[in-house]
């Protein structure tokens, strides 16, 4: 099994959660995050893909001499060996503008899930 996490644009969560459920991957786990890649959080560029900045960090923004940290949505999938691909392709369609901030996708091992409601363990406790 692997868990996989994805850090994307907070107005892309809508699309992502519909191509997970379209692609039969309806469990999600979405957390609120801020934070910065390479470039430090620094310049107006982010505004100008996520709209929403403007509003949430004031017109300075584009300021780029100041630091900021961006507000993400990380998003958690618990999903066989075999279908890693597919939900990686998932997430770059929902998500690939081309643009600096599409995001980032971290696949890990996971070494056991129990359910707690059963306890089943393993792929019984994921699907």
């Amino acid at each position: 099994m692997k868990e996989i996490m994805m850090m994307i644009r907070r107005h892309q969560v809508p699309a992502t959660k519909k191509a997970f459920e379209d692609a039969g991957f309806p469990a999600l786990t979405i957390q609120s995050v801020e934070g910065r890649g390479k470039q430090g959080g620094i310049g107006g560029w982010a505004a100008e893909v996520d709209p929403e900045l403007n509003s949430v960090m004031g017109s300075g923004y584009a300021d780029e001499s100041v630091f900021h940290w961006i507000p993400k949505r990380l998003l958690t999938i618990v999903v066989q060996d075999d279908q890693v691909d597919e939900v990686v392709d998932v997430i770059i369609k929902a998500n690939q503008t081309g643009h600096m901030g599409d995001g980032k996708i971290f696949v890990c091992p996971l070494k056991e899930v129990v359910r707690v409601r059963t306890g089943e363990v393993g792929k019984e406790a994921v699907v």
